[in-house]
C-alpha cells in the first residue's frame, strides 16, 4: 500500500464520510502549487473555493499571523483587544459601509445576515412579529446549517435534515420578474449570490443585479449579497456586484478574508441595519479574535492596492478566451464565469465531472466537480500565466483523449 493509500484508508476509517475528496494527500504548498506525501506536485486550480485567493503560504499573511501569535490570539468578546477597531474600520471602508459584525465561517455569517434582516424587519420596518420573509434564489449555496439548508433546492444538501426553518421564499435565479412578484409587505430581505458558485459558476443575465437593487429600494427591502466566494478579488473587482455598479445593503464575506490561514467571516452594512443588535443578542467566542483580525487586516491592505483585482481581470480574460475556444468542438458544452472563476460543462459522454477531475489530477492539475459533468476552475490569483496555460494544456489533453482518458 502506498503512503497515499495508507493515509486515505486511515482517514476513511476514523472520519465521517461527509466529503468525497479526490485521492490525493497534500503535505505542503506554496503559491499555486501543492506537493503530496509522495513528493508529487500539483497545480491548485480550486484555491480552497476562493479561500486561497492570495495563494498558499503567502508571506505577508504568514508573517502577520506569526507576529500576532507571539502577542495574543484570543480574548473572546468579553474584553476589547487592540486589533479589533482597526479591522472593523478598515473592512467597513473597503466595503463602503459603516459597521462590521465579525464571525468565523461563511455559514455563520449567513446565519448572522438572516438574523439581522429579521430583527431589522421587526424593529425598523415594522413587520409583524414572526412573519418576516426572506427571498432567496433556486440553486443557491449559502452554507450547511439547518436553517440554510431549509432554503436549499439541492436534495443532497437538504435531505433528512428536517423539520425545516420557515420564512423563506425561493424564486428562479436571474428572474427579476419572479422576484418582484414574490415580494410582499412582510419581505425583509433578498439574499443572493452575485454569481452562483456551487451551482456551476452561474452568472445572472445583464441588468439582473441592478434590477434587484432597484426593486429592494422601492419596497424597503434589504439586498444582501453573499460575496463569500465571489468577493475580494476573485472576479476582477473587489466585489462581484461592482460589475453592475451595484452596492447592496449588506455584504456577507468569508473565505479569502482569512487568507487561507484562519477562518474569518463578517457581515458588513450600515449603522441603521447592524445597529439593531444589542449586547447579548448575538455573538461568537472566536468572532473577531486578534489572530483573525491581524490576518484580515493584511488581506484588506493587499486588496487596497488593486493589483490582485487587476491580475484576476487580465488573467481571467485569457482564461475565458482559451476555454471559449473549446466550446462547440464536441468536448465542452458551455463555459461561464468572471475573472479567474469558471464553470466548464463537459459533454457527458466524455465522463462525469468527477471523472474529468480525476484525469486532470493524474496530469498534475487539481480542480473540483459539481453537478454532473461540470468542473469548476478557480486558481489562486497569484498564479502565473505560464502555469495557467499549462493547466489549460492538460485540460485540452484530457478532453482530446476521450472517455477512457
Amino acid at each position: 500500500m502506498s503512503r497515499t493509500q495508507d493515509v486515505i484508508a486511515s482517514a476513511e476509517a476514523r472520519s465521517a464520510h461527509n466529503y468525497h475528496p479526490l485521492p490525493v494527500v497534500i503535505a505542503s504548498a506554496e503559491g499555486a502549487w501543492m506537493t503530496d506525501v509522495e513528493g508529487r506536485r500539483f497545480l491548485d486550480m480550486l484555491a480552497g473555493y476562493s479561500a486561497l485567493n492570495f495563494g498558499h503560504g503567502n508571506r505577508r499573511l504568514i508573517d502577520a499571523a506569526k507576529a500576532q501569535l507571539e502577542r495574543v490570539t484570543l480574548t473572546s468578546r468579553a474584553f476589547h483587544h487592540d486589533r479589533f477597531a482597526d479591522f472593523c474600520a478598515q473592512l467597513a471602508d473597503l466595503c463602503g459601509m459603516e459597521m462590521v459584525l465579525p464571525m468565523n465561517t461563511g455559514a455563520e455569517a449567513i446565519e448572522t445576515a438572516v438574523k439581522t434582516a429579521r430583527k431589522w424587519g421587526y424593529r425598523v420596518k415594522g413587520v409583524p412579529d414572526g412573519t418576516a420573509k426572506i427571498i432567496v434564489a433556486a440553486d443557491n449555496f449559502h452554507g450547511r446549517t439547518t436553517t440554510i439548508v431549509s432554503f436549499s433546492t439541492d436534495p443532497e444538501a437538504r435531505a433528512d435534515y428536517g423539520p425545516y426553518t420557515p420564512g423563506f421564499e425561493i424564486v428562479p435565479y436571474g428572474d427579476a420578474t419572479a422576484l418582484e412578484e414574490a415580494m410582499t409587505d412582510n419581505t425583509v430581505a433578498v439574499l443572493l449570490e452575485p454569481i452562483q458558485g456551487e451551482a456551476g459558476v452561474l452568472v445572472p443575465p445583464p441588468g439582473y443585479l441592478a434590477r434587484v437593487r432597484e426593486l429592494t429600494r422601492e419596497r424597503n427591502v434589504l439586498f444582501i449579497a453573499d460575496e463569500i466566494q465571489s468577493g475580494l478579488g476573485r472576479t476582477g473587482r473587489t466585489f462581484a456586484c461592482e460589475h453592475e455598479g451595484v452596492v447592496p445593503d449588506m455584504y456577507v464575506l468569508g473565505k479569502a478574508l482569512g487568507g487561507g490561514v484562519v477562518p474569518v467571516s463578517a457581515v458588513v452594512s450600515s449603522a441603521a441595519v447592524l445597529g439593531v443588535h444589542r449586547p447579548g443578542e448575538h455573538g461568537s467566542t472566536f468572532g473577531g479574535n486578534p489572530l483573525a483580525c491581524a490576518v484580515a487586516l493584511e488581506v484588506i491592505a493587499m486588496l487596497r492596492t488593486g493589483e490582485y483585482q487587476q491580475r484576476a481581470a487580465e488573467l481571467g480574460d485569457h482564461l475565458h478566451h482559451e476555454l471559449g475556444l473549446l466550446v462547440g468542438g464536441g468536448a465542452v458544452e458551455a463555459v461561464r464565469g468572471r475573472g479567474l472563476w469558471a464553470g466548464v460543462d463537459i459533454v457527458p459522454s466524455l465522463g462525469t465531472g468527477r471523472q474529468i477531475s480525476e484525469r486532470l489530477m493524474e496530469r498534475g492539475v487539481l480542480v473540483k466537480d459539481t453537478h454532473g459533468s461540470t468542473i469548476r476552475i478557480a486558481p489562486p490569483l497569484v498564479i502565473g500565466k505560464e502555469d495557467l496555460d499549462w493547466a489549460l494544456e492538460q485540460l485540452r489533453a484530457v478532453l482530446k483523449a476521450g472517455p477512457t482518458g
